[in-house]
């Protein structure tokens, strides 16, 4: 484990190397060869913003791509949250490219009238107008009442439309891509980020397309929430961790622009290659799930992220809120099956005892494993005698026997539980690598 600690350790060194390089290699271009007629600082920096942001944003197709030997030293959810937050920034540089332009030169002013500008100034204008459509739509989704699918899709148009529009604006205002190789370098660029979208919509859909699905079962769990029961047809399915996830395409085929993350529920030990994801009707796409016919085709890309057991360690304590258990239902399924002797203790919050999930099955399991599980409920029964509230400092001192550092956690469900639970771990002294977060929220 150690030495796969220290492999992904160098491989994200080397992702990260490659990325600036992406990301820097037009500002290296513009300082290499030939010069143009200085500008002034002012209006040279506004061009080097635009051309790094231009940079980044071609990058964001690599970076939701999903090439699974660049998210493993990761995790798929860190990868996602760094596309959200590097996005924010690229935006910010382009939008600052233009700010800094229009004060320093303000004739450029006169561009605002997008009829009469030319055509270069009018798709500056269409990029930008692109770009702060996506990043306001990103982050306000939910309260705009946009559903995921709409948003998906439009996501893709905006950002396809803001970079391509972006690249013939910069060919059209060529000031630094008047020597052969400085063009060739962002025709390269181009077709790169062209492949890029190319491989994410038709290739990689393929493949998948090749090893589907088959629906055997739909099973009614407590918490209105479905486990969807899956079996590999034609093939022997895919091997993952306990924890990991997959992203599920329900209706349609891999080409379809929109799938949806859930983790396994499922045991990694099956050997039939069954893979089963337990969701919860949250009144959105998961609302259709009870109502998927047996024999149903789907299809799972997967597995993905780093959320998954195997670091040495002397007990797993794994901290669930709600829907967060599923990931360690499989977790602790799979200790079962291998017959592993370690403590597990899941501490697992839930609005109420009759919508705790799984809650027969954990019961069931304690007979298999050295399983100790530690509800806390927000409603409890009046005759009520555990855990109640919030899962605190004091309750884990209660339930962990010290020393809390020796530990090995994980941590799944609502942002701000993990967020509190995180604070926790650390005033405990628990090390950074020795807890686990696994966040949903790709938008």
């Amino acid at each position: 484990m150690e030495r796969q600690f220290t492999l992904y350790t160098v491989r994200g060194g080397v992702w990260i190397i490659v990325y600036l390089m992406f990301i820097l290699a037009p500002l290296f271009a513009l300082m290499a060869g030939s010069w143009p007629p200085a500008r002034g600082f002012w209006t040279e920096f506004s061009v080097a913003l635009g051309y790094s942001g231009l940079a980044m944003m071609g990058l964001q197709f690599g970076l939701t791509a999903r090439f699974r030997f660049v998210t493993e030293p990761w995790g798929e959810d860190v990868i996602y949250h760094f596309h959200r937050q590097i996005s924010q920034i690229a935006v910010g540089l382009v939008i600052a490219h233009m700010l800094i332009l229009f004060v320093v030169q303000p004739d450029l002013l006169a561009l605002r009238n997008i009829v009469e500008a030319p055509w270069s100034a009018r798709l500056a204008v269409v990029a930008v107008a692109a770009l702060v459509a996506l990043i306001v739509m990103a982050l306000w989704r939910v309260k705009l009442n946009i559903n995921y699918e709409t948003w998906h899709l439009t996501h893709i148009l905006l950002a396809v439309l803001a970079i391509a529009a972006g690249i013939v604006h910069m060919v059209g205002s060529g000031f630094y891509l008047t020597t052969p190789w400085k063009r060739a370098l962002w025709i390269g660029l181009t077709i790169f980020w062209v492949g890029l979208l190319f491989y994410v919509r038709l290739v990689k859909p393929l493949f998948i397309m090749r090893r589907p699905y088959r629906v055997s079962d739909v099973r009614e769990e407590r918490g209105d929430t479905w486990t969807l029961v899956m079996r590999p047809e034609g093939h022997s399915g895919f091997r993952f961790g306990p924890g990991q996830f997959g992203w599920l395409t329900l209706w349609g085929s891999p080409f379809k622009i929109t799938g949806h993350p859930f983790s396994f529920s499922s045991s990694a030990a099956a050997a039939d290659g069954r893979a089963e994801m337990t969701i919860k009707n949250l009144g959105d796409f998961t609302s259709a799930i009870q109502k998927v016919p047996m024999g149903r085709c789907v299809y799972v890309d997967g597995p993905y992220g780093t959320f998954t057991i195997g670091n040495p360690a002397d007990m797993h304590v794994l901290i669930a809120g709600g829907i967060g258990v599923t990931p360690m239902m499989s977790m602790i399924r799979t200790l079962a099956d291998r017959g592993d002797k370690r403590p597990v203790i899941l501490i697992y919050g839930s609005r109420d005892w009759d919508s705790i999930t799984f809650r027969e099955d954990l019961e069931a399991l304690k007979a298999q494993l050295n399983l100790t599980v530690v509800h806390v409920l927000a409603n409890p029964p009046t005759d009520w005698t555990g855990e109640q509230g919030f899962i605190t400092t004091e309750l884990f001192k209660r339930h962990l026997p010290p020393p809390y550092a020796e530990h090995e956690y994980f941590i799944c469900g609502p942002d701000v539980m993990m967020d509190a639970i995180e604070k926790v771990l650390q005033e405990l002294g628990v090390p950074l690598s020795k807890y686990h977060s696994e966040r949903y929220s790709f938008v």
